[in-house]
């Protein structure tokens, strides 16, 4: 014999009650058609834990903090490039920057590969690289003589790369940095 219908309406778990609104470090999202958009990205945002939250609408971001992208490509030597420039703020302190740059010489079919650290500080109207910079590269071949720098222009903190006479070399550069004041 079946049975149909609720046998109990006394016991059981109580079914869950769905989030209206989703709150970020910096605004709140709130589904629409129960629907709630969750993207990922980067920020050049000082954030000390690295990540942050923002709502707006039907859409909450997870950024990765404190990240500077940048790319350039070269096809001469002389001409340094830059990968990209940094604003440093009007707040007095002093940043650490470590870099990762990729080169590729589609000349020549090379790699190579560059790693620094920058300290830089700031009066907040002006930059300083403080002692020299520490870089690790990794080349093959004839891109020994590529060139990646950092460098401060003003209050910016610019990192920079030159390349081979006659050779197109792609740069790509991503950054992280801290920052006390």
């Amino acid at each position: 014999m079946s049975q149909a219908g609720i046998i109990s309406t006394s016991g059981g778990p109580v079914p869950p009650q769905v989030p209206t609104t989703f709150v970020g470090d910096t605004g709140s999202a709130t589904p629409a058609a129960n629907t709630l958009t969750v993207p990922g990205g980067t920020s050049t945002d000082n954030n000390t834990n690295g990540i942050q939250t923002s709502g707006s609408g039907a859409t909450l971001t997870i950024e990765l903090t404190n990240r500077v992208p940048g790319s350039a490509t070269t096809n001469d030597d002389s001409t340094p490039q830059t990968l990209y420039t940094f604003p440093l703020g009007a707040t007095p302190g002093t940043y650490t920057f470590f870099a990762r740059v990729a080169a590729y010489n589609s000349t020549d079919t090379l790699g190579a590969g560059y790693t620094s650290f920058a300290i830089v500080r700031t009066t907040g109207a002006a930059g300083t690289v403080l002692g020299s910079t520490v870089a690790i590269a990794d080349e093959e071949g004839a891109m020994s003589g590529v060139l990646v720098e950092n460098n401060v222009s003003g209050n910016n903190y610019v990192l920079t790369a030159t390349g081979l006479a006659g050779k197109t070399i792609a740069f790509v550069a991503l950054t992280e940095y801290v920052f006390a004041s």
